[in-house]
């Protein structure tokens, strides 16, 4: 099934049956952070029920504890740092988005590693995305089981996400726990940066712990954000895209 989307002027397709999914999974022995352990998946069990076929139940029905932020990719929404706990299920309301994939080496900086103003200045060349999709490097499978608590990760300098949201960027998605320093007393500048709290940026998102394989090249794709339908700031969410390709007419020049 192919769609057409217009950037700027220019018209380009996409194919749904090429979707590639950015997503970590929740499982035990999978990717976590803020010190949570590994998620609980267990049978029901209550009189003679069991709910595990191999224990010899009639079907599995196992009851799931895990940590949105914790666990997993996930997208998060402006209730992440507000008194009232607002609900990304319900602030998001639509799901597909023009996206760039971009690659970024976080520079060290004292011990720190962080995605500057300068860096985010050099990537876009004119025409902004509704969603940012940033890869960091290195970048192997190993993050799709990583445990970055106590690790002081990479993260967005303050400067960096402001000069994204004068971008009118309102989905960032980041393969990294945090847009924030691990340990940073609570400011959550970046996030607070980003979201400006009472300033009409309440439908937009920021997914975090997803992970781009090296074989998906950076550029202009189709985003489809879903998340799971549960009443929190936070919800487990697949990122799925499409690669977008800019037409041509029948001589084989660009529209």
């Amino acid at each position: 099934m192919e769609v057409h989307v217009e950037i700027a002027g220019q018209k380009y397709s996409a194919d749904l049956h090429r979707a590639l999914d950015l997503s970590i999974s929740i499982r035990k022995g999978g990717v976590k952070a803020w010190y949570v352990e590994d998620p609980d998946m267990e049978p029901v069990r209550y009189d003679s029920f069991i709910g595990s076929v191999s224990e010899g139940g009639k079907v599995n029905f196992r009851a799931i504890r895990f940590n949105p932020h914790g666990h997993g990719t996930h997208t998060e929404c402006l209730g992440h740092i507000t008194p009232e706990v607002h609900s990304v299920n319900r602030l998001l309301g639509t799901w597909f988005f023009t996206a760039r994939l971009v690659t970024i080496t976080p520079i060290l900086q004292d011990s720190d590693r962080i995605i500057t103003r300068d860096q985010v200045l050099s990537l876009i060349d004119g025409t902004a995305p509704e969603a940012l999709i940033i890869r960091t490097l290195p970048n192997d499978r190993a993050k799709q089981s990583a445990v970055y608590s106590a690790t002081n990760f990479p993260y967005i300098a303050v400067e960096a996400m402001e000069e994204l949201v004068s971008w009118g960027i309102r989905h960032l998605l980041i393969d990294l726990p945090s847009v924030d320093r691990e340990e940073d007393g609570g400011l959550l500048a970046a996030h607070r940066a980003f979201w400006r709290e009472h300033s009409g940026r309440m439908d937009c998102t920021i997914t975090e712990l997803i992970y781009v394989p090296d074989e998906i090249l950076d550029g202009w794709y189709l985003l489809n954000l879903q998340v799971a339908p549960i009443e929190n700031d936070a919800s487990p969410s697949r990122p799925v895209v499409f690669p977008l390709h800019r037409l041509q007419d029948a001589v084989g020049k660009e529209k």
